[in-house]
């Protein structure tokens, strides 16, 4: 019987064995890396962790990374499992500790890219405050907007700006201050500006006769204190088939 007061000692995670394709998958994603870090720009469609359903999650795909006596990278955030882009690791413990502080700090700067419809936002720049709140349906969960007052509340602001508008779409630029679940989705729907693809909250499924195959929301950039010192900023190339809607509807 285990002494009172003594703390349980923490499971280790089992290793996944990957195949040779899930192994040159996960490596190919790899934009960044040096001996603290390693970024990777994350395809849609692939669960950062936990995914339903998922045969391999973006967390389980690292241990194409771990070396024999060290641990494999740590994810230090999410993205959406439908959203792109750059996603950050840490390879050591102390740089997964320095890195969580500063997360934790709102030291993070996220520059994120979508498509929206019907048109441009009034004014073309600007910020959304709208506090939100988690709602399950069954076994998915939702974001609302809602009152500040309200039990459950959770405050939430992401500044926007214009980069393009064509007929129908318009190509945004934005910054979430606060990192809420589903936060930059709500937000455009909030002001009726839904995000291309986005099934969940209404986003449109074809946009000037061009079909939309998923979430149109790209994490670009991200910027952030680096454990060596200094300001570190990482950016994703949009993928191509964001890239070739933005082309089709004159977004470019």
């Amino acid at each position: 019987m285990k002494p009172r007061g003594q703390p349980k000692r923490r499971a280790e995670p089992v290793p996944i064995v990957l195949t040779p394709d899930e192994i040159a998958l996960v490596r190919g994603l790899v934009i960044y890396e040096d001996p603290h870090i390693m970024a990777l720009n994350k395809p849609s469609g692939l669960s950062s962790q936990g995914g339903r359903g998922q045969v391999n999650t973006l967390d389980e795909l690292l241990w194409a990374f771990a070396k024999p006596g060290k641990a494999r990278p740590r994810l230090i955030h999410r993205l959406d499992r439908d959203t792109s882009g750059v996603i950050l690791t840490a390879k050591t413990k102390p740089a997964a500790s320095f890195l969580g502080k500063h997360m934790m700090g709102r030291r993070f700067s996220k520059t994120y890219r979508a498509i929206v419809t019907p048109d441009a936002p009034e004014p073309a720049q600007g910020a959304i405050e709208a506090a939100l709140r988690r709602e399950e349906l069954g076994r998915e969960a939702y974001m609302r907007v809602c009152p500040l007052d309200h039990a459950d509340a959770e405050s939430a602001r992401t500044r926007y700006r214009t980069i393009s508008k064509a007929p129908g779409a318009a190509l945004l630029e934005l910054a979430p201050e606060t990192g809420r679940m589903h936060q930059i989705r709500v937000h455009l729907a909030s002001i009726g500006r839904p995000i291309a693809g986005d099934v969940r909250y209404g986003g449109a499924l074809a946009v000037g006769g061009h079909a939309v195959p998923r979430l149109m929301l790209h994490a670009a950039a991200l910027s952030f204190p680096h454990p060596e010192g200094g300001t570190k900023v990482i950016e994703a190339p949009t993928p191509a088939d964001m890239q070739k809607l933005i082309d089709s509807l004159g977004l470019g």
